[in-house]
């Protein structure tokens, strides 16, 4: 169908042809709206005339979920396991212990270049995140495994085809999928690292504020555009956080969420 033939009808029998996939229903029902947003404003359609509008949605149940101590003891000895082994990607073994580490979002850290990250200073400067360029503190766990890994390309975790290109995310999802089964843990999703880092963060006595810079969420007030942030407290926030994911990964034990203890601290490798 041409863009302007498309009516609200439409629309709604594709989305209830999906209600067996509420969750993907949804998903396309937005992507369609913004395909017709510009459609308007590439002036394909008349403006104000966006058959996705007022098309009800599917009620979703909230999946987030976070690892457990014993989770991530699991996931980091099957991602070791896979390393030594040399059965995955090593770029995509690397992807998935940034992900862990930072709680960045898995685009991100696909599309990070080595020309974004800063050891010196211990920070990611990511020009086109979610909710605009942001900077991501690194943790000391963190940064140690950006400056061991080899710089064979454009891409923190490129393409096994080329140096110069991403990976893609299919073939991210696919050795996760096999890390995750071999861990015993079927339900995890990649995103759920993302969750572990947020729920760790709360449970460490972080505020929203700090919370919501650590993930680069962009609730609350957008105050990052206009005045420049001292990552210090930030590279502290992530030194605790990702501290405690990276010893529950490699010897399986994480302190108690009440737990007086004070994390571990790490000394930052110098920049390359």
């Amino acid at each position: 169908m041409k863009a302007d033939a498309v009516t609200r009808e439409d629309v709604m029998r594709l989305h209830h042809s999906l209600r067996k996939t509420p969750y993907e229903a949804n998903r396309v029902l937005a992507l369609l709206s913004k395909l017709f947003n510009l459609a308007e404003a590439w002036r394909v359609r008349p403006l104000h005339s966006n058959p996705c509008a007022h098309v009800k949605r599917f009620a979703e149940r909230k999946r987030e979920r976070f690892f457990s101590a014993e989770e991530l003891r699991r996931s980091g000895k099957a991602l070791a396991d896979a390393e030594r082994g040399r059965t995955e990607n090593p770029g995509a073994i690397a992807a998935i212990k940034l992900l862990a580490l930072t709680g960045c979002r898995r685009g991100e850290v696909l599309a990070l270049r080595w020309e974004h990250v800063d050891l010196e200073t211990g920070v990611l400067r990511l020009p086109d995140a979610k909710a605009g360029a942001r900077v991501v503190a690194l943790g000391a766990p963190a940064a140690t495994l950006l400056a061991e890994l080899p710089r064979d390309g454009d891409y923190v975790a490129h393409g096994a085809s080329s140096s110069e290109q991403p990976m893609s995310g299919s073939v991210l999802e696919h050795v996760w999928n096999r890390v995750r089964t071999s861990a015993s843990i079927p339900n995890a999703r990649l995103h759920d690292l993302r969750h572990t880092v947020g729920t760790y963060g709360g449970q460490a006595g972080l505020n929203a504020f700090m919370i919501r810079d650590l993930l680069g969420h962009k609730t609350l007030a957008m105050t990052g555009r206009y005045v420049e942030r001292d990552t210090s407290p930030l590279r502290a926030a992530a030194d605790q956080v990702a501290g405690r994911i990276a010893a529950a990964m490699t010897s399986g034990g994480v302190e108690p969420a009440n737990s007086s203890a004070e994390p571990t601290s790490h000394r930052r490798p110098p920049g390359k």
